[in-house]
């Protein structure tokens, strides 16, 4: 009876509508039909029947009266997620990106100088002439997870002219002797400042070397030393009284003052290991001579390959090389000079 009266009633709106909206119905009712005869339980509309209803949404105006098998509600929810899913389309391309050595250049720059911010890194930019927005540049700086820090070499590079590091090292004779040779060194040049010989250091004894050392106002701030006892109540009066403030190194870790070791390992590689000692004087004698070429002429890599004295580049066209004989012969100094 209801499928009869339904019948009459689609017979009698048929009659008044126009052919097309008839057309357009007919096709509605056809592609639920569809769905419904498909072999599942719950029939699911897929993305082309979704396409379907959002295209009579646009062309039929009363589609609502024709659709059973959903609400209206869901219909304009897929016509809007396919309106962002066209303008996603149509935008995709976004900003053009900026080149990749101006990408590099800024995270190089926030690596390198890790208290800027976008600004400042901006700022460098611009003066280099490449053309990017502050925008840009924060959005390629590196995130932080921490607060930023200078590293410790560029602390330390900071403070050499400030750091001083004092240490003794022994010396056997030819009569089997022991000699403790001590020396300061400053950190910004590599230069031994100052250096004695004795057969019985004391406190008294090394703090007297490091008042010589450091005459008048031109003691350092900071002295790196180990833990040995030899510096005892007397030193650290005298370190005091010149205004220095003592960093003591951890026990058993001479890596933590590794100029000093270094410059030991150098003496004894490039001299002492080559000569017999005599005596104090002997010693004191073969230490000045070696001093003499290490500060004025042997290269440092710490120093890109200069003297802890500044030697002066020649040119290719001054002269033919000559060498200079120093510590006796056992190392020599290469100059040119015209002929």
């Amino acid at each position: 009876m209801l499928h009869v009266l339904y019948a009459l009633l689609s017979a009698a709106r048929s009659s008044l509508k126009s052919q097309r909206a008839l057309a357009l119905e007919n096709l509605a009712l056809r592609q639920q039909v569809a769905v419904l005869k498909r072999r599942t339980k719950r029939p699911k509309l897929t993305r082309a029947d979704r396409a379907f209803w959002v295209a009579h949404l646009r062309l039929w105006p009363d589609w609502q009266h024709a659709l059973i098998l959903v609400k209206p509600e869901t219909v304009v929810g897929w016509h809007r997620k396919g309106f962002r899913l066209y303008w996603n389309y149509k935008s995709r391309g976004g900003r053009p990106r900026i080149d990749a050595k101006i990408r590099t250049l800024i995270r190089r720059m926030a690596r390198e100088n890790p208290t800027w911010g976008a600004p400042r890194i901006h700022g460098e930019l611009c003066m280099l002439g490449s053309e990017v927005s502050e925008a840009t540049v924060s959005r390629y700086i590196p995130r932080r997870t921490k607060p930023p820090s200078q590293t410790w070499r560029t602390f330390l590079r900071n403070h050499t002219e400030d750091l001083v590091s004092i240490d003794f090292f022994a010396v056997p004779t030819a009569k089997f002797r022991i000699l403790s040779v001590f020396l300061v060194l400053e950190h910004h040049r590599r230069r031994i400042t100052h250096f004695n010989v004795t057969e019985g250091p004391s406190a008294q004894w090394t703090g007297q070397q490091l008042v010589n050392a450091f005459p008048y106002d031109s003691a350092p701030k900071y002295l790196i030393r180990d833990r040995d006892t030899i510096y005892g109540a007397g030193f650290v009066r005298r370190v005091r009284a010149m205004g220095i403030e003592q960093v003591l190194t951890a026990p058993r870790s001479p890596w933590q003052n590794p100029y000093c070791e270094r410059v030991i390992g150098t003496l004894r590689r490039e001299c002492l290991d080559h000569v017999i000692i005599l005596g104090e004087q002997h010693l004191r004698s073969i230490l000045r001579r070696y001093l003499t070429y290490y500060h004025g002429s042997r290269t440092l890599l710490a120093l890109d390959k200069d003297a802890p004295e500044l030697r002066t580049r020649e040119s290719i066209d001054e002269g033919k090389v000559v060498a200079l004989p120093m510590v006796g012969g056992l190392h020599h100094r290469y100059t040119r000079r015209a002929a």
